[in-house]
């Protein structure tokens, strides 16, 4: 969509809302991913408007289509209907005040594309997962949070804004069957069946990345202890099971949506 200098984009909360005019699946896919955006906002985990977060629909007529979040909306204020459907080619599905970033698109159509257990997929620039990116050892057994992930993780080089769709086989090739994956000099991704899974999965990373900066910055490399390989397999199998559907999700996901409609309610909107 091209779009002319004094553009203005509409606050999410003052469109009409689309309940009822989509299908029951759609509006309940539409509200887990109009909350995920919130809760990526409220553990800090954006970066402006410039990260995305999107999620697999039914296919209609044949067609895969996916929403994303329109540009100019802030995670914060993300609402179910201001959410934008499209197809793997990037084109707008539905009628909508909103446009999209195509970097996002390239990204996420290409790991949609190639992975169908890809119901969710979280994208994100954090410093501290970007402090890890650009390390060359990457991840670290360090901590039990990189232990839970660290089997799952793999790396994809960087080849500057993702807007060049020739990128997405080589984005797909790097992820491979891996659920998590470091954007060289960029930043982190996670899949996952549903927005629940793909979340604790980021949750466990960043908490990761994190830590890993934190014992960096008070200890060089002589002074830390890394666990062993054996040992990272050993705990990312007792992990396995919070990852699992129907487990994790069904364990963090009702109170994560209590947490939130305290402190940030019209997601559903």
């Amino acid at each position: 969509m091209a779009v002319s200098p004094g553009f203005s984009i509409p606050d999410p909360h003052e469109i009409d809302s689309l309940k009822g005019k989509v299908s029951a699946v759609e509006w309940q896919l539409r509200c887990d991913l109009a909350a995920t955006y919130r809760l990526c906002a409220m553990h800090a985990w954006t970066d402006l408007v410039f990260t995305h977060i999107s999620v697999r629909l039914p296919d209609e007529d044949g067609e895969e289509r996916f929403l994303i979040n329109p540009y100019g909306v802030l995670f914060d204020e993300m609402t179910a209907s201001a959410l934008v459907k499209i197809d793997l080619d990037g084109n707008i599905k539905q009628d909508t005040p909103y446009f999209i970033n195509p970097a996002g698109f390239t990204i996420h159509s290409a790991v949609h594309s190639a992975r169908e257990d890809a119901g969710c997929v979280i994208h994100v620039h954090t410093p501290y997962g970007i402090a890890v990116s650009v390390q060359k050892a990457g991840l670290r057994r360090y901590t039990q949070f990189s232990m839970q992930v660290y089997d799952d993780v793999a790396y994809h080089g960087y080849e500057g804004i993702a807007l060049d769709l020739e990128e997405r086989d080589r984005l797909i090739h790097d992820l491979g069957e891996k659920n998590l994956l470091i954007l060289r000099n960029h930043g982190t991704l996670t899949v996952g069946e549903n927005c629940a899974i793909a979340f604790l999965r980021m949750y466990f990373l960043e908490n990761a990345c994190k830590t890993q900066i934190l014992a960096q910055s008070i200890g060089g490399e002589d002074q830390l202890h890394e666990e062993s390989e054996e040992m990272g397999h050993r705990v990312a199998g007792q992990s396995a099971v919070a990852f699992q559907k129907g487990f994790g999700d069904n364990l963090i996901w009702p109170g994560l949506m209590r947490k939130l409609q305290r402190s940030n309610p019209g997601y559903d909107h």
